[in-house]
């Protein structure tokens, strides 16, 4: 049976939220170790899985991660943006060279 052209995908949708598995992989957890731990990291503040879905957060779980070490985000922050970066030979020709 062939798919109709409007039902084929045509770009790319990176999810947003993901089951328990993909959830454990973000914190390179195995799914046994993650649902081991999951009560601990709950009373952590981790984001729970959706009530609905039983789906989880990627943002949130990565908003997680880093309110861990709020400090150094934070540090990282405040830095001033770098210049901006030259091409190759832009010097040169910006001076007649």
């Amino acid at each position: 049976m062939n798919t109709p052209p409007s039902s084929k995908i045509r770009f790319r949708v990176d999810p947003g939220d993901v089951p328990a598995e993909k959830a454990a992989r973000r914190l390179h957890l195995t799914l046994h170790e993650f649902q081991k731990v999951l009560p601990d990291l709950l009373k952590r503040g981790f984001p729970a899985a959706d009530q609905t879905t039983g789906m989880f957060d990627l943002d949130a779980i990565d908003a997680w991660r880093k309110s861990r070490h709020r400090a150094l985000y934070d540090a990282q922050a405040a830095l001033p943006p770098a210049p901006p970066r030259r091409r190759i030979g832009e010097f040169s020709k910006r001076h007649g060279e």
